[in-house]
């Protein structure tokens, strides 16, 4: 056996025994009994109930009402938080994103520009490359996150070329905001046997240099497909490095459930590993991606219960029907408002062709699972809803709750469809304010861009929705995406569609209650009622009181089953908490 044989046995040997160990420690238990008292409690029950106080056993809430009569339940043992007016609501469930996503920047380069970020030129992105190549030992990839064209002030992508001239001795690989496309060098093109001869993909486009088979380096959609496997293979240390720190920034804005949307096997075994771990402290609901599982969803080898547990639920399979608007792969019924490259017919493209989408579809619905498409234009939205309407007939469901991801810039028309189809939206409205004056005065015009992400339709429609930020394409921050539903002001400061308003309870059940339910787990959390989880959050304000403000608001406290996973010790004033015997309790 040589060294190298060697040290890697002793590493293999590290790894089992501290998983060994860290699977024999027990994970925090709750306290057997705690109350909460004298707070704005908002229920977000089928009545939006807002009361005084809760009573909590183990991981369950017991019950809510006035101070006074949560009181009544309290004993000796009880543990009692005087919440001295601050609000209690069920916790944040991320309804789509992909999490640990948010925490690639630290081990990847980060790319973004302002509000996010600051790179303003393609200088900054090149200094930014050029430090990650400097850190990076010779032959392995450097990858960046999150660079937006469209923000840029050469407005371009980088090129092939630019990234050659950071380093020669690295595949690099510059990642689009909108995670629909990236930019490669050629080292990095060579690793994936992209070349002048190779076709464009079914749903993807390689893009050339001009006059020219050669390709510049941009992939869209499919065809950055191979290049996902390298960029993502990040590693045990730098997995574990991710993973806890998403997890400690989702806890830390209040996400009780986080969702990983388009998982691979690998990666949901992962999560469910570090999960039993105790490394992430919340739920997570995975959404399986078809394309990583293939046949097994069909031939009886997919078995859900293989990755979960009592924090994970494997949800609906994710399909991708086209690409992202910011990125002109969105599909739509009419062209874009500024030609792409100067084309005035183009409208985008399908990442799945019709046929084989009602194929996937029926197969899929007729195998009984829940689905969750990605759509963003306005024919792919209709493509998905002609898809499932054939589905449905064939293989009828009573209650199927097909999730439509993002549904941008779905129509009127097509949001009253849904409710006849048992589909339900979720929406990207955080669109308004990263991206809303661009959508307006670039990509849709400004007719289609008041309209995008119309919660207010769904409302009138009664058509159940939930909101979400796409992680890590915008930072996780539930408030926004409460804010950006109620106002829909754009970073420019300009109102962008407002008949599409929402009243702030109706636009927090997007965030909570009715997110649950999109993933049939409406009876066990999302509201503040007898028998549900205790997955609470203690937020230093009201969102209601002061709607343009909520944002701003500041998370004190997270529970999870009970179990406070996070604690902001610096947002003002100590909760009053202690045993029963205190005054805080008499």
């Amino acid at each position: 056996m040589n060294i190298k044989k060697i040290l890697l046995s002793l590493v293999v040997l590290v790894i089992a025994t501290v998983v060994a160990i860290a699977l024999m420690i027990r994970p925090p238990q709750p306290p057997a009994h705690q109350v909460f008292i004298n707070g704005n409690v908002l229920t977000m029950d089928g009545s939006n109930r807002i009361v005084e106080a809760v009573s909590v056993i183990g991981e369950l809430i017991e019950a809510t009402g006035s101070t006074e009569e949560i009181k009544k339940l309290i004993t000796d043992e009880t543990l009692v938080t005087d919440l001295q007016g601050r609000t209690l609501m069920p916790g944040f469930i991320d309804a789509h994103g992909h999490f640990p996503g948010s925490a690639l920047t630290v081990v990847n380069a980060d790319l973004n520009s302002p509000p996010i970020g600051n790179k303003k030129n393609m200088a900054d992105v090149m200094a930014a490359l050029r430090a990650q190549a400097e850190k990076t030992p010779e032959g392995e990839w450097v990858v960046a996150l999150g660079y937006d064209d469209t923000l840029l002030a050469e407005k371009r992508h980088p090129t092939r070329a630019e990234l050659d001239q950071v380093s020669d001795k690295h595949p690099i690989v510059a990642m689009h905001i909108s995670g629909h496309m990236s930019v490669s060098n050629s080292m990095a093109l060579a690793a994936i046997n992209i070349d002048a001869d190779t076709p464009n993909p079914e749903g993807g486009v390689i893009g050339r240099r001009e006059g020219s088979n050669e390709p510049n380096g941009l992939l869209q959609e499919t065809a950055q497909q191979e290049l996902m496997g390298y960029v993502f293979d990040v590693g045990l240390a730098k997995s574990y490095q991710i993973i806890k720190i998403a997890a400690a920034e989702y806890a830390s804005v209040g996400v009780t459930t986080a969702q990983s949307g388009g998982v691979s096997p690998a990666l949901a075994k992962g999560i469910a590993l570090f999960i039993k771990l105790g490394i992430i402290p919340m739920r997570v609901v995975l959404f399986p991606m078809e394309t990583e599982y293939d046949t097994s969803l069909l031939n009886g080898e997919y078995d859900p219960a293989t990755y979960s547990n009592e924090r994970l639920t494997m949800g609906p399979i994710k399909l991708v029907a086209d690409g992202s608007i910011q990125g002109y792969t969105g599909y739509l019924s009419r062209p874009y408002h500024v030609p792409y490259k100067g084309d005035e017919t183009y409208n985008g493209y399908p990442s799945i062709d019709k046929e084989t989408l009602i194929r996937k579809v029926t197969a899929l619905h007729k195998a009984g699972y829940q689905l969750a498409i990605h759509a963003n234009g306005d024919q792919s939205v209709e493509d998905v809803l002609d898809a499932f309407e054939i589905a449905q007939k064939a293989h009828p469901v009573d209650d199927p709750r097909l999730i439509l991801i993002h549904s941008q810039m779905a129509r009127k028309d097509q949001i009253e469809r849904m409710k006849g189809l048992g589909v339900t939206p979720s929406f990207f409205s955080a669109h308004t304010w990263y991206w809303g004056d661009r959508h307006r005065d670039i990509f849709m015009g400004p007719e289609r861009a008041a309209d995008m992400s119309p919660a207010k339709w769904a409302q009138d429609n009664e058509l159940r929705y939930s909101t979400h930020m796409d992680t890590p394409v915008t930072p996780m921050l539930p408030l926004q995406a409460v804010w950006s539903t109620v106002h829909r002001i754009t970073v420019g400061g300009q109102v962008l569609g407002e008949d599409q308003r929402v009243g702030a309870m109706q636009a927090l059940r997007a965030v909570t209650i009715d997110a649950a339910w999109q993933v049939f787990q409406e009876n066990n959390r999302g509201s503040l009622e007898p028998g549900k989880y205790a997955d609470m959050v203690i937020l230093s304000g009201s969102p209601l009181e002061n709607p343009m403000a909520m944002r701003d608001l500041k998370v004190e406290k997270t529970f999870v089953g009970g179990v406070t996973i996070y604690q902001n010790n610096q947002s003002g004033p100590d909760l009053h908490q202690g045993p029963s015997n205190q005054s805080i309790a008499n």
